[in-house]
C-alpha cells in the first residue's frame, strides 16, 4: 500500500499513459543514479532507486528543500556523449555529459527487472535532460530531484521512506553513502566514474541485481552481501 507521503508522481512509462510519450517531463535524483557516468558529478554517478514492487501509484506530494547552484560538467570534454544547455541566473551554461560504460545495457536490463526511479540531489533543470537523452527505454518510471531529497546536515539525503513502498522491497544504487544515510541497509555501493572507459562495475552488478529481483525481502541478501564484503 503506498504511503500517503510519497514523493512519486512525476514519469509514467509509455504504456501507462497511452498516448503520451513515456520521457514525460516532471519534476523537475536519482537514482540513482546509478546511473552515472560524467564530469556531470552530482547526477550520473548516482543513478537511481531500484524498487520491486511495480504496482502502487501513491499521491502527489508537493516538497520543499533549498536549492543551491550547482555547477556540474561545465569543463569542456572532447568525447561528450551529450552537451546540454543549462540557464543559470540568466547565463546559458554548456553541460558535458560522459557516458559510464555499460550503462545503457544496465538501464533496459534493470527497466526490465524493476520499477526504476531516478532519485538525484541535482537540479531538474540539469538532470531532467540528462534522463531524457540517456534513458532510451523508459527504465526510470519517476523521477525525483533536488527538492525530493530532505536537507540534512549538509547533505542532500535520500529519505526512503518516503517513496511510499516497502522498503523490504527498496534498494538505492549509490556513489555517496551521505545520500542514503538514513537507509544504509537499502543501498548497493557502487563507485564513482569519471573516464576511465574499461569500467566495467555496471555490468558486473546485473547479475546481482538479477537475483534481488526474485527475492520478497532484499535485506537477507544485502545484509550477506556487506558482510561478505567486510
Amino acid at each position: 500500500m503506498a504511503h500517503p507521503s510519497s514523493v512519486i508522481t512525476q514519469v509514467r512509462r509509455e504504456e501507462e499513459e497511452g498516448e503520451e510519450n513515456a520521457c514525460l517531463r516532471e519534476e523537475g535524483s536519482v537514482a540513482v543514479s546509478s546511473s552515472k557516468k560524467s564530469y556531470s558529478r552530482g547526477f550520473l554517478r548516482r543513478l537511481f532507486s531500484c524498487l520491486c514492487n511495480k504496482d502502487a501509484k501513491p499521491p502527489p506530494v508537493k516538497i520543499n528543500a533549498p536549492l543551491s547552484l550547482e555547477e556540474n560538467g561545465t569543463k569542456p570534454v572532447n568525447n561528450a556523449d551529450f552537451i546540454i544547455p543549462v540557464e543559470i541566473d540568466g547565463t546559458v551554461h554548456q553541460v558535458y555529459v560522459l557516458k559510464r560504460p555499460h550503462v545503457d545495457e544496465f538501464l533496459k536490463r534493470m527497466g526490465e527487472m524493476f520499477e526504476c526511479v531516478l532519485f538525484t540531489a541535482s537540479l531538474s533543470k540539469y538532470a531532467d535532460p540528462v534522463s531524457d537523452l540517456l534513458d532510451k527505454w523508459g527504465a526510470f518510471r519517476s523521477r525525483l530531484f533536488r527538492e525530493a531529497c530532505v536537507f540534512h546536515k549538509g547533505n542532500y539525503v535520500k529519505d526512503l521512506s518516503r517513496l511510499g513502498r516497502d522498503l523490504n522491497k527498496v534498494i538505492i544504487l549509490d556513489n555517496s553513502p551521505a545520500s542514503y544515510i538514513f537507509h544504509p541497509e537499502n543501498a548497493v555501493p557502487v563507485a564513482s566514474w569519471f573516464n576511465d572507459m574499461s569500467d566495467t562495475e555496471l555490468l558486473d552488478l546485473i547479475p546481482f541485481f538479477e537475483r534481488l529481483s526474485k527475492v520478497d525481502d532484499i535485506y537477507d541478501i544485502l545484509k550477506h552481501q556487506s558482510t561478505s564484503q567486510s
